[in-house]
């Protein structure tokens, strides 16, 4: 089964799927490859229209969503 998750705030819609395929995507960008992104954590704060994420524990960066 698949399942989407979305966040909607004020006519904006983002999909967590997109938010971490971003996330990877700036992974492997700084070079690291995909088999050493253990674990992720993401933070979406709406209202800021940012995306703050932490990779493995210990790598921390964040984004503006459109």
């Amino acid at each position: 089964m698949k399942i989407n998750y979305f966040v909607e705030l004020m006519g904006k819609r983002v999909g967590c799927k997109d938010l971490s395929d971003t996330v990877k995507d700036i992974w492997k960008a700084e070079g690291n490859p995909s088999k050493n992104l253990k674990s992720m954590e993401i933070y979406y704060k709406p209202e800021e229209k940012m995306c703050y994420y932490v990779i493995n524990g210990e790598n921390q960066g964040g984004f503006q969503t459109t």
